[in-house]
């Protein structure tokens, strides 16, 4: 299983590369959005030079038409690199580009994911990733655990290549539950993580010990 981040904030993700073991970067037009108007290509390239060529970086189209989801998926290819993962939302035309992409090669993370069928459709046509959104669908009354455990159930009776790479959290629980039960990818807020790493308790234990060793062998002593 892997982490990801999902998030355009060059400097969250060069803080988290060195906390973390990340295996990529995810983005999206709503993503880009909270960071400003900003030249796209030259920011993305900005993040694969730090993130490099091992971690996989996916960058979503904002067509919503077939043939233009391929236009733009080559544009990003081309002023990118040719690995970036296309993210493409699984619609009835973004199935239809998803199928054009895979036949010339591309690597495709089929996104807004929000049922199984959705899944089941972006995994036969040969997506190296799928992305359903964890909250939203828990907004929904979905049944998040019981959806995620069909789709692992159908990638391994089908033998799919396809990752299931969760996204959509809002809490760490969610997090959890969706590595304990398929064990594939999460993409999260970089804040989410850091989040986990700083509670009030942790930061007491610390502080405990802290004193605990300073009361013996007095302040500013090391091992």
């Amino acid at each position: 299983m892997g982490y990801m981040l999902d998030t355009a904030n060059l400097e969250k993700i060069k803080i988290c590369q060195a906390i973390f073991p990340l295996v990529g970067v995810t983005t999206n037009p709503s993503i880009f959005k909270m960071e400003g108007k900003l030249d796209v290509f030259e920011h993305l390239r900005a993040i694969r030079q730090v993130i490099g060529k091992t971690q996989s970086l996916h960058v979503q189209v904002v067509s919503t038409e077939a043939s233009k989801m391929v236009e733009e998926a080559e544009n990003i290819l081309s002023q990118v690199d040719e690995e970036v993962y296309i993210k493409v939302p699984v619609t009835i035309e973004g199935l239809k580009a998803i199928k054009l992409l895979k036949e010339k090669g591309v690597h495709v993370t089929a996104t807004a994911i929000y049922s199984e069928a959705q899944a089941y459709l972006a995994i036969d046509a040969g997506v190296e990733y799928i992305a359903p959104y964890f909250n939203r669908m828990e907004s929904l009354n979905i049944d998040v655990p019981l959806l995620l455990t069909h789709i692992a159930a159908y990638i391994e009776k089908t033998g799919a290549l396809t990752r299931i790479l969760g996204a959509s959290f809002k809490n760490i629980h969610q997090v959890n539950q969706t590595l304990s039960l398929v064990g594939h990818d999460v993409t999260v807020d970089p804040t989410l993580l850091l989040d986990v790493l700083s509670t009030a308790s942790i930061k007491k234990a610390v502080s405990d010990f802290q004193v605990d060793w300073e009361s013996v062998y007095g302040a500013g002593q090391t091992l």
